[in-house]
């Protein structure tokens, strides 16, 4: 059916068609009777009124005028809008979202057209594309206040409007990388001086590595309910965090073609850094992957190991492995407060206790898949035994020192 077909039905061949569209990418019976029963409102709304054909602006006027009449709680108002936003995306005939993806506000032209010949050199210099995207987001941020101070072209930038924009921003991620933007300019010769001098250095401070025990990352394990089908998956998936200290990214994008039962093997290219990194199966990393793929992931088109346990069947995100190990701190009784308990400190907590047990440097730096031999020193802070071991005896006091200590006697 062609986009003008969708827009002279009726609102209930409207609907029909779109939970037709919904039945075939999976979504359960249930959330389709939920989804009729919502947007069935609509349609007596619009009889109540005297209008004949369905656009987009009645189902958020609708909306507006239900939320008026009726106490909802964040999360129906959620699912309404949810079941509005598929309805009107079916009618405008707009690509299917799981997940509606943030609009990017961009920038008047020739701030934009800078920003992508610096983008440019940053993927020339070899920075990644999530970094580049990272860097055009700090970079629209600082742009956008020195818009707001009043600069209106990029050659036009001058102190007071860097110096406004610099007081106005917090984070201080954004000034460093706006540091680096201005730099740019002045060596492009787009701004009449070097700017980047007016934004201050930020030195970020030098933390440990947040790890966990061994007794407490088997606490964790022990904490996922692997009876449940959704249990089943997390423990697969958590278990290649906590084990083999994969990145959570990786995890996400791990597809079947890169698990080798029969080698006991898996291979995949890093996100991170673009390298194959090929690890050892653990005999409870094989069993649980085998349980979860033949009896529990969904029969999906998608080669991706870990699925979405509701329809549409879509391959996870990040965001899921952050809720469960978050979930599962909880349900394990382990205190995380003050510090990080995200997925990535299985990482730090495996290098740990490696480093701990004697394991060399270039094993662990294998293992987790570091590309730069230096990356590894950054573990190094955690082998406590193996500094104490590097500790000098204290001196005796001397001179004017050991006077002092004692009461205070003149040498």
């Amino acid at each position: 059916m062609n986009p003008e077909e969708i827009k002279k039905l009726s609102f209930s061949e409207l609907l029909n068609e779109l939970l037709l569209d919904l039945e075939a990418k999976s979504y359960a019976p249930l959330t389709l009777i939920n989804y009729r029963r919502t947007l069935k409102k609509i349609e007596l709304f619009m009889i109540e009124h005297f209008i004949d054909a369905y656009t987009p602006e009645i189902g958020m006027r609708w909306y507006g005028v239900y939320l008026v009449e009726n106490k909802l709680g964040i999360a129906r108002q959620k699912a309404i809008r949810t079941a509005i936003r598929r309805l009107n995306d079916f009618y405008s005939s707009m690509k299917y979202w799981l997940y509606r993806k943030h609009e990017i506000n961009l920038l008047p032209s020739d701030f934009e057209s800078m920003l992508v010949m610096y983008a440019a050199s940053c993927a020339e210099a070899g920075n990644k594309d999530i970094t580049i995207e990272s860097k055009k987001r700090s970079i629209r941020s600082f742009l956008g206040k020195c818009i707001a101070c009043g600069c209106s072209d990029i050659k036009s930038l001058n102190a007071p409007f860097i110096t406004r924009a610099c007081l106005a921003i917090k984070n201080q991620d954004v000034l460093a990388v706006a540091k680096a933007f201005l730099k740019f300019l002045s060596i492009k010769e787009v701004t009449i001086s070097d700017f980047s001098t007016l934004v201050p250095r930020h030195k970020r401070p030098i933390n440990l590595p947040t790890t966990y025990s061994e007794e407490e990352i088997l606490r964790f394990e022990a904490a996922i309910n692997r009876t449940s089908d959704i249990g089943k998956r997390d423990y697969a998936m958590l278990l290649l965090a906590t084990r083999l200290g994969m990145r959570s990214g990786d995890i996400a994008k791990l597809s079947l073609n890169e698990l080798d039962f029969e080698h006991e093997k898996i291979q995949f290219i890093q996100q991170k850094n673009g390298e194959m990194l090929h690890l050892h199966m653990l005999p409870e990393i094989r069993t649980a992957l085998t349980d979860y793929i033949s009896n529990i992931r969904p029969r999906a088109e998608s080669e991706t190991v870990f699925l979405r346990h509701k329809a549409p069947h879509h391959r996870i995100t990040t965001s899921v492995i952050r809720f469960a190990t978050s979930k599962y701190f909880g349900l394990a009784g382990i205190c995380t407060s003050g510090k990080k308990h995200g997925p990535h400190t299985f990482r730090s907590s495996l290098a740990s206790s490696m480093v701990n047990d004697n394991v060399p440097y270039e094993a662990l730096r294998s293992l987790l898949g570091h590309s730069d031999p230096d990356s590894i020193k950054h573990y190094a802070k955690l082998n406590i035994e193996k500094l104490r071991e590097c500790a000098i005896e204290v001196p005796e006091p001397v001179g004017s020192f050991k006077a002092f200590l004692n009461a205070g006697e003149q040498p």
